[in-house]
């Protein structure tokens, strides 16, 4: 595996958190991706001395470079209703926890939906809940990562700009970052297909969050049209957006040492092993002279 590969997938934690890094291992990431709890359950039991020990012994063991986590798909911080966004915060709060005690770079999570009060009220119920958190977890070294989203419903962070709104609102700015995935770009509109769609999408990126800010890449093909909305992950070049893409993400130079992961649909380990070797098959030689 080349030195400077940063490709990955998200990897089950069943059994046990240090079989996410086996199981990446297993199919060639040098990045892995995980939830740090089960993904449909509030709360559950805190991690023992021994899960976090068995974890960094197997990261060591596996030579898994980069890890991060997921947040579970129940919290929403963007939520009008007190008593949820309470409950959304302290969940947070506590996956924030074990990702710094497992020692991961940074935690994923949508940004979540208004439910209907308005694009202004939900991002600033966002900003409330990470400027608590980051208060709750002063002298942390994990993260915490945005996610872009497709755009249906009431979500937050579809567009570049409320993202932005996200970043200059919070009183922490430095313990944020964004994640970019492929299909929600496309579904929420951004036609990222032609270099010059590819071109003016990286170009609003740099004018809003700043492409410093991109910590981490999800990469999906699309099964739904441009705009749609819709968050339907494809496998890589099997779906609206096509290969071309992948290729100028991958050989975009500003974003060399960023982690990039599949979330692909898991058939079987074979799709994950399909879908890494064509992006390494993208991906050009230094010497090539391609820029995005």
């Amino acid at each position: 595996m080349a030195a400077a590969d940063l490709l990955g997938a998200h990897m089950s934690i069943a059994g046990g958190l240090h079989l996410a890094l086996e199981r990446g291992q297993a199919v060639g990431c040098s990045v892995v991706q995980l939830f740090v709890k089960n993904q449909v359950q509030w709360a559950a039991r805190p991690l023992t001395d021994e899960e976090i020990g068995r974890f960094k012994r197997a990261q060591r063991a596996t030579g898994i470079r980069v890890v991060f986590a997921h947040s579970t798909y129940l919290i929403n911080l963007a939520t009008p209703a007190e008593a949820d966004w309470r409950r959304a915060v302290d969940a947070f709060a506590d996956e924030l926890e074990r990702a710094e005690a497992l020692g991961l770079r940074f935690a994923v999570i949508h940004p979540g939906s208004h439910k209907g009060s308005g694009l202004d009220a939900g991002i600033s119920r966002i900003v409330r809940a990470l400027d608590e958190l980051a208060t709750r977890t002063r002298g942390y070294r994990v993260k915490i990562v945005l996610e872009n989203t497709a755009g249906a419903g009431h979500t937050v962070g579809a567009r570049f700009e409320e993202l932005q709104a996200i970043l200059d609102g919070v009183a922490s700015p430095e313990r944020l970052g964004i994640c970019l995935d492929t299909c929600h770009l496309f579904a929420a509109g951004y036609d990222i297909r032609t270099p010059a769609g590819y071109a003016r999408t990286l170009q609003t990126c740099e004018t809003t969050v700043g492409a410093r800010s991109i910590l981490a890449f999800h990469l999906n093909d699309a099964k739904a049209p441009l705009g749609s909305g819709l968050d339907r992950h494809e496998h890589i070049g099997k779906g609206r957006i096509g290969l071309g893409a992948f290729r100028r993400l991958l050989n975009d130079r500003r974003f060399a040492r960023v982690p990039m992961v599949l979330e692909t649909p898991k058939e079987n380990d074979a799709a994950d092993v399909r879908n890494l070797k064509t992006l390494r098959r993208l991906r050009r030689s230094p010497s090539s002279g391609f820029r995005a």
